[in-house]
């Protein structure tokens, strides 16, 4: 009886740890990180980012280039706000390839450039 009653003592916190563990979730997969520098590009359509400073904005406002030959263009019906990007502004822009063209998808000023200053 003493052994039944010392087996059972040590199997009862067994089975509440085990009644506690059985409750507790599993937090889901982290997601996949950012490629690593050099990887493969983005497949298009996929977004992508580039800094720069502007070079020039299109009179029309659709299309903005900036120092390095990169140009930009806004998505089919919409127009840069006027005096929202300037040349001489150094931007972080995102964008999606369609067709051969670099579409934005987003525009961030970094520094408003020497003539705001």
């Amino acid at each position: 009886m003493k052994m039944l009653t010392m087996f059972l003592a040590m199997l009862a916190p067994a089975i509440w740890v085990a009644g506690a563990m059985a409750q507790t979730q599993v937090p889901p997969p982290a997601e996949p990180s950012s490629p690593p520098p050099g990887a493969a590009r983005p497949a298009p359509g996929e977004e992508n980012a580039v800094e720069g400073r502007i070079e020039s904005v299109d009179p029309t406002r659709t299309e903005i280039t900036l120092s390095d030959g990169t140009r930009l263009v806004t998505p089919p019906g919409s127009v840069l706000k006027p005096g929202a990007v300037t040349e001489g502004m150094v931007v972080v822009a995102s964008y999606r390839e369609e067709n051969g063209a670099k579409v934005l998808t987003g525009l961030a000023v970094k520094d408003r450039g020497p003539a705001t200053r």
